[in-house]
């Protein structure tokens, strides 16, 4: 069977990290998500999956390649051009998408599956497309039921008592809301859809192909199941993504390394005395990454591969990506660390270097840095230190 992940995106929402890594490949304890979904594709049969690609195109296709390796085909259906050498993305949206896929060869040509490329999902697919079947849809819309309050954080969608879409709603306010059933991104089509997608232009699904069906009044449905959803679309999103892996939430999605400890899980060959540090799961410390006597490590926490953290240093509540060195005596909090960037759960942004802060944070392949002549309370607070913790 045959399924099309949408990855072409720029995620501006998930900046700094997508400035140099595309959403789909963002690391969920080491593992892009987009593999995830390609592991359940597999699962259920879907065997046969196209990728439209865009921004750092390559870096998906250099990892992913044809599939083989994760037991299924892959293409790739780049939206863009290029210039002077260098790859420029220009998406067509996720339903312009799908159209150039089908007008360069008829690909879809049976029952089909879109996934957006930013979410982890543990879902049976092969149920929601027998219900898809039954119902003679021409086009099914996954949905998941929220607690009310959460409505205006995302797409909702409005049925009527036989489960045909007869309205959206953008972030409607919680008195504004008609339902609190929201769109996923999870989308099951039959190949006449196409047919109302026109070509070679920007086209979204949501924004533009879904307000048609309902106009055409077309057998359009929604179907509502319970499954884990972890959407990534925002630095929060994110972060809440790494916490419900690291807290066992999410069913198909498991912490790797060894079990070293109680909840403390471990990459290869990390270098600790951990009778001298202070670590409380859940935690995941990548491979080749050295944590020194004194430190102090409070889940939930990742520390990537090849990072330092240096005697006395706290990581509370933080993800930390892979080649950092947190200075000695650092109390980090709350944070997320991203190569020259300090990242806070709310998605605010420090330019470690533009801030001065590369003698605190910097990257581990380098010599040790040198520490600053005098304490910098401002730039302490910043980073959530508590009482002259001494860098």
């Amino acid at each position: 069977m045959k399924a099309m992940i949408l990855a072409a995106g720029k995620g501006t929402r998930v900046r700094p990290i997508t400035y140099t890594i595309p959403k789909p490949m963002i690391p969920i304890l080491q593992k892009p998500v987009m593999e995830f979904l390609v592991e359940l594709l597999r699962q259920h049969g879907f065997d046969r999956i196209m990728v439209n690609v865009s921004h750092l195109a390559d870096e998906i296709e250099n990892y992913f390649r044809d599939g083989q390796r994760f037991g299924v085909e892959i293409g790739y259906s780049f939206e863009g051009r290029i210039s002077d050498g260098e790859l420029i993305g220009e998406a067509l949206g996720s339903a312009g998408g799908m159209k150039r896929i089908q007008d360069f060869s008829p690909f879809f040509d049976d029952t089909f599956i879109v996934l957006c490329g930013d979410a982890l999902i543990d879902l049976d697919l092969s149920a929601a497309v027998k219900w898809h079947k039954e119902k003679g849809s021409i086009a099914t819309v996954i949905m998941k039921s929220v607690p009310k309050e959460e409505v205006p954080s995302y797409g909702v969608v409005v049925t009527d008592q036989n489960d045909r879409i007869k309205a959206f709603q953008e972030k409607p306010s919680v008195e504004e809301a008609l339902s609190t059933n929201i769109n996923t991104g999870i989308y099951i089509f039959e190949p006449e859809v196409l047919e109302y997608v026109p070509s070679g232009r920007e086209y979204d699904i949501g924004g533009d192909l879904f307000p048609q069906l309902v106009e055409m009044d077309a057998p359009f449905y929604g179907l509502t199941m319970d499954f884990q959803w972890v959407d990534i679309g925002r630095v929060p999103d994110y972060w809440r993504a790494i916490r419900s892996v690291l807290l066992g939430q999410v069913k198909n999605v498991a912490v790797p390394g060894k079990e070293v400890a109680p909840n403390v899980h471990a990459g290869l060959n990390v270098a600790v005395n951990w009778d001298k540090v202070d670590i409380q799961g859940p935690v995941y410390i990548g491979a080749m990454t050295r944590i020194e006597d004194g430190a102090k490590i409070i889940g939930p926490a990742m520390i990537g591969p090849n990072c330092c953290i240096c005697g006395n240093a706290t990581v509370d509540n933080s993800v930390i990506f892979e080649y950092s060195r947190l200075g000695p005596g650092v109390r980090l909090v709350d944070k997320l660390v991203f190569g020259r960037y300090c990242v806070d759960k709310t998605g605010n942004t420090i330019d470690v270097q533009a801030a001065a802060l590369d003698w605190l944070i910097t990257d581990a392949r380098q010599s040790l840095p040198m520490e600053p002549p005098t304490e910098h309370q401002a730039i302490q607070d910043l980073l959530g230190a508590q009482e002259n913790s001494r860098v």
